[in-house]
């Protein structure tokens, strides 16, 4: 299988400027959940920036144990829809996220996420501080801590891609051991979300959500 996350790395292509990018508050009013999506492929650059900014959310102890694979490839998308029920978005968008977090990985290289503006005794401090809180904990909880972390990340993700243009749909029916052998990933990583994602040819369901008074109290 090709790699996936390569031209992510490699690839050096400068985004037109986009002059009509939803602020946050339009993003979040317009979002629906799309299962139809135009077969038409999304520019590298369009995901590129959308997963750039879904990597600018925010994670205890700055870990950002979050990782994405990019799947595009029909026959792979075909298999993966295998994995997530048959559901019909997965066949029908032209590209699907993996959102997947895996924290050994993060651990074993701390460092990448420590400020580079701390001096060194603060740097040495937060690397002991991070490594210490996860001592004692074994994988499956730290892996958990990290899908908790994930959806954070998710979050930015779907934010971002409405303010491109783009409709979503994540979904959590799917077999993530299935995912993780199609996808060759680790046993021990989580998968918090599917997402499909492009250019979506419904409207979906308006908003039927709870009033802020219903969610929200002072103390």
């Amino acid at each position: 299988m090709r790699n996936l996350w390569q031209p992510f790395y490699l690839v050096e292509e400068v985004m037109q400027t986009i002059t009509d990018l939803l602020n946050v508050r339009e993003a979040a009013e317009q979002r629906r959940s799309i299962r139809s999506y135009e077969p038409e492929s999304i520019p590298r650059a369009d995901l590129a920036e959308i997963l750039r900014v879904a990597g600018l959310a925010p994670s205890a102890f700055n870990l950002q144990p979050w990782r994405f694979v990019v799947v595009e490839t029909p026959e792979v998308r075909a298999k993966l829809s295998e994995a997530a029920y048959n559901q019909k978005q997965v066949r029908s968008a032209p590209a699907v996220l993996v959102l997947y977090t895996d924290m050994k990985d993060t651990l074993e290289n701390v460092d990448e996420v420590l400020h580079p503006g701390m001096d060194a005794a603060a740097g040495a401090a937060a690397r002991k501080t991070i490594l210490n809180s996860f001592a004692s904990k074994g994988e499956a909880e730290r892996e958990a801590w990290g899908a908790e972390q994930g959806n954070i990340a998710l979050g930015y993700l779907l934010l971002a891609a409405e303010a491109h243009g783009y409709q979503t749909s994540p979904m959590l029916g799917f077999d993530a051991e299935a995912v993780k052998r199609l996808l060759g990933l680790p046993d021990h990583v989580r998968i918090p979300v599917l997402v499909a994602i492009g250019k979506g040819t419904e409207e979906g369901f308006p908003h039927h959500r709870h009033p802020a008074d219903r969610i929200v109290r002072t103390a």
